[in-house]
């Protein structure tokens, strides 16, 4: 049976520039690099990460990936604070608080407190 979930894929223009980015701006970390071919990255400590897929063709928009943080308030505000772009911005719902952001490709992810 299947136990884990190694990688979600992530189209992007610049496989280097989108590693930077999410060390960057995300702080997370490069969990394998596969020289031209892909970028494994994922937040520090955690074994599923962002496949990162370089391809001529973008495909933006919403990638369903949901992304708990420790804090949800203190982390809107800091990845503001470093520039990333939220589509929206945090929004109490009856079914649950979140905002949405987007890397520089486009690919729009979920930001929700873990409840």
């Amino acid at each position: 049976m299947i136990n884990e979930i190694h990688s979600v894929a992530v189209v992007v223009s610049d496989r280097k520039k989108a590693t930077q980015w999410y060390g960057e701006k995300l702080g997370f970390v490069t969990l394998e690099d596969a020289a031209e071919h892909w970028t494994v990255v994922a937040p520090p400590g955690w074994r599923t990460g962002l496949h990162l897929c370089e391809a001529e063709t973008l495909e933006p928009g919403n990638t369903g990936i949901l992304l708990y943080p420790d804090d949800f308030d203190a982390t809107v505000k800091e990845l503001k604070k470093k520039g990333v772009e939220f589509t929206q911005d945090p929004k109490e719902e009856p079914w649950g608080t979140y905002a949405m952001f987007k890397d520089p490709d486009g690919n729009v992810f979920w930001l929700m407190p873990k409840e």
